[in-house]
């Protein structure tokens, strides 16, 4: 998720650490804070790898920056990562919204429904976050009122993203044509 991350941000434009990092943290943070010894070891793979580049600015005040630059491998590793997200980034609501954060810069509308429908199937499988056996309990038949919230709020965000992939399937398929 935070490599994606890194590769979608830099796709939109070069960035310095101290920036990237505060655009991953408004995307991510309130789940999963980015920390700088998370951020710039990653930073290092993805350079060694040849996705990035960085280049060192003189700073305006303080200490020279270091801009980093998606390179034309990085813009290719960020196309597939979109076009074949792993289950787990359909799956997982905040990869999920990682992926959806960054899907325009798929650029093929065949392409961005084939990952939408994924998740529209995802979503419209029987689950629960609770189970009798091998039936999903639904909020309805739980006398606990946390547990029943639980699931009454998830339905919910369920439904009214479902409204919104259907509604977008159908833009992108129009467009398609």
């Amino acid at each position: 998720m935070l490599e994606l991350a890194i590769l979608g941000f830099l796709y939109d434009a070069p960035l310095h650490g101290y920036e990237l990092r505060k655009r991953i943290t408004a995307l991510t943070g309130h789940v999963r804070p980015v920390a700088e010894s998370t951020l710039y070891p990653a930073i290092k793979r993805m350079e060694k790898a040849g996705l990035l580049e960085r280049a060192t600015e003189p700073g305006a005040v303080a200490a020279p920056r270091h801009v980093l630059t998606l390179t034309e491998d990085g813009r290719r590793e960020l196309r597939g990562r979109l076009a074949e997200p792993v289950q787990r980034d359909i799956t997982d609501e905040n990869r999920w919204f990682t992926v959806l954060a960054f899907l325009r810069h798929l650029g093929d509308p065949a392409a961005q429904v084939a990952v939408l429908r994924r998740r529209q199937d995802f979503l419209q499988s029987p689950s629960s976050f609770f189970y009798e056996g091998d039936r999903p309990v639904r909020a309805e038949e739980l006398d606990d009122p946390f547990r029943s919230g639980m699931l009454t709020i998830a339905r919910a965000t369920s439904r009214a993203e479902l409204g919104w992939l259907r509604t977008t399937i159908a833009s992108l398929d129009e467009a398609a044509r």
